[in-house]
């Protein structure tokens, strides 16, 4: 359960901000939602709280777990198959909305190696940038410092 003000994370959109809680009549059945500002890109989410666990809203990473991350982007047992780019691109997809950091961090380091390889296709390249972008922001709020300087970080470890 989260209260107001506190940061949640919504698989395939980011870190968000809880703003409210309210409560609203849907088909004649009073609801509580959970309003969520997207800190990334102002989106507003409202979330039904009876089923915020099974969407995968999520608390942000603990700051312990930071170097589990590390290590899965360190990690060179990538299991990039030689499958076409659009299958690729809809087991990414599956990963990104778990809404776990750790798959997150799997498909960063699984396109990053992808592209020394050959070009990805345009979605790849989008789904590449969305990975990072989320990792960026996560991993900022939770250690305190800049998404450049997390940047510089991640950069450094997949050269």
């Amino acid at each position: 359960m989260f209260k107001l003000g506190d940061l949640a994370v919504y698989p395939a959109h980011g870190v968000g901000k809880i703003e409210s809680i309210e409560t609203k009549n849907i088909g004649g059945k009073k609801q509580e939602f959970y309003i969520m500002r997207i800190l990334e890109n102002d989106m507003k989410i409202m979330i039904p709280i009876s089923n915020a666990k099974s969407v995968g809203l999520r608390e942000l990473l603990n700051y312990n777990d930071i170097s589990r991350v590390y290590e899965i982007l360190k990690s060179r047992e990538v299991s990039v198959n030689g499958g076409t780019w659009n299958r690729r691109y809809r087991e990414y997809m599956e990963k990104i909305k778990t809404g776990s950091i750790y798959e997150l961090a799997e498909v960063l380091r699984d396109l990053t190696v992808l592209k020394g390889d050959k070009e990805l296709s345009f979605g790849e390249r989008k789904m590449l940038d969305t990975a990072r972008a989320l990792l960026l922001k996560e991993l900022s709020i939770v250690q305190e410092i800049t998404e450049d300087e997390v940047d510089r970080e991640i950069s450094e470890i997949l050269k």
